[in-house]
C-alpha cells in the first residue's frame, strides 16, 4: 500500500549524487514517503548501482531524456500518492524534514505547493540560488527569493523564520499536491528545464491555489546558480522560458507592455555580458528571442480560461531598477 508521500528524484546520469545523496532521502524520508527514482535513460551505471544497493528504492525507467518537465510529467503519471515531492539528486536532507511539509500541506486544501528552506549545501550557513526561502517576481516577472535577489545570496541569520505565502517553490525540492498538478496541466514539457516550476506555480495561482514556504524544514542543495558557472544553453533556456511564461499567464491588459520591457531589458542584459566578454551569452539571449517569436502561437494556446491581475507574491516595484541602479541587495530592504 502507498503511503501518501512519494520523493520522486528524477535522474539522469547521476551515479555521484546517488551514491552521496540518497542515502540521507532513504534515512529521513522512508516512514512517511515512498521514495522513487525516476530515470531519464541514463548511460551510466546508475541503474546497476540502485539494483545493488537499493533495491527497495522503485525505479521507473523512462525511454529517452524527457527533461526535467518531461520527465516528471510521465513519472508522475504512474505514482499513486497523494502528494508527490520532486526532489533534486543533489539536495541532502535532513532529520523530520517532511513532516513540516506535510503538516501545511493537510492544513488547508488550497495550498497546492509548498517549499523548505533551502540552504546551500557547499556553504551551509548560506541561502541557495534556486529557492533560498521561498519565491517572489516583480512586475516585469523576474524571480527572485527572500535570501537571494539575482546572484546575491545572503546568509542564514534566521531572518526568514515565518511560514508565508510565496509566489513559487523551488523545483529543487517541490512538495506538490497530486491532484493540483494533474488539474494545472503539469510542467510544460515545451520549456524542458528552468523557468517550469515557477510557470506551474502561477497556472495553479490562476485557478485558486496558494504556495507556501515552510522554515521548519531544511534541505541542502549543491546547485549551480550564478551566470558565470553556467552554459549559453542555460542562459538560453532562462531567456526564452521566461518570456513564454509571461505570454501565457500574465492577464490581456499587461501582457504586451510587460514583454516589450522585458525585450527591451533583456537586449541590456545582452550587451552588458558582450561587453564582460561573454558573446556566447549574448548569442544565447538573441536565439532566446526568435525562439520566442517562433513559439508564441503554440503557447497562446496553452493559456488557462483565467490570467487574474492580482496575485499574491508578485510584488509592484521594478526590480532591476532597485538591485542595479538603487543597489538593494536584500529582500527586507525593499519596498512593501
Amino acid at each position: 500500500m502507498s503511503k501518501k508521500i512519494a520523493v520522486v528524484i528524477l535522474n539522469w546520469n547521476g551515479k555521484s549524487f546517488l551514491q552521496q545523496f540518497l542515502p540521507s532521502v532513504v534515512e529521513y524520508s522512508s516512514d512517511l514517503a515512498d521514495v522513487i527514482v525516476a530515470d531519464n535513460c541514463s548511460t551510466d551505471d546508475s541503474l546497476d548501482f540502485l539494483k545493488q544497493n537499493y533495491p527497495a528504492v522503485q525505479v521507473i525507467q523512462l525511454e529517452k531524456n524527457y527533461g526535467f518537465a518531461g520527465g516528471y510529467n510521465r513519472a508522475l503519471q504512474h505514482i499513486p500518492n497523494e502528494y508527490h515531492v520532486l526532489l533534486n539528486s543533489d539536495v541532502e536532507v535532513t532529520p523530520n524534514w517532511l513532516k513540516p511539509l506535510l503538516h501545511v500541506m493537510e492544513s488547508n486544501n488550497s495550498i497546492a505547493v509548498c517549499q523548505p528552506k533551502l540552504k546551500d549545501f557547499n556553504n551551509k550557513k548560506s541561502f541557495e540560488y534556486a529557492g533560498a526561502a521561498g519565491g517572489f517576481i516583480d512586475r516585469l516577472g523576474y524571480p527572485f527569493c527572500q535570501g537571494r535577489i539575482f546572484n546575491h545570496l545572503e546568509e542564514d541569520h534566521g531572518q526568514y523564520e515565518k511560514q508565508q505565502e510565496i509566489f513559487w517553490a523551488s523545483g529543487a525540492c517541490f512538495f506538490v499536491r497530486a491532484d493540483a498538478y494533474r488539474k494545472a496541466g503539469g510542467l510544460d514539457e515545451f520549456f524542458f528545464a528552468h523557468m517550469e516550476e515557477i510557470d506551474l506555480c502561477w497556472r495553479m495561482k490562476n485557478l485558486g491555489y496558494k504556495a507556501v514556504y515552510v522554515p521548519q524544514s531544511t534541505v541542502y542543495h549543491v546547485g549551480g546558480g550564478t551566470l558565470n558557472k553556467v552554459k549559453p544553453q542555460k542562459t538560453f533556456l532562462n531567456y526564452r522560458n521566461s518570456l513564454l511564461m509571461l505570454h501565457k499567464n500574465l492577464p490581456k491588459n499587461k501582457r504586451f507592455g510587460v514583454i516589450l520591457m522585458r525585450l527591451f531589458l533583456d537586449g541590456v542584459s545582452g550587451i552588458k555580458l558582450m561587453l564582460e566578454g561573454k558573446l556566447s551569452h549574448t548569442f544565447a539571449i538573441i536565439r532566446a528571442h526568435f525562439a520566442f517569436y517562433r513559439a508564441m502561437s503554440q503557447n497562446k494556446k496553452k493559456r488557462g480560461s483565467g490570467q487574474r491581475d492580482e496575485l499574491p507574491g508578485i510584488l509592484h516595484f521594478n526590480l532591476v531598477y532597485l538591485h542595479f541602479i538603487k543597489n538593494v541587495k536584500t529582500f527586507t530592504d525593499l519596498p512593501n
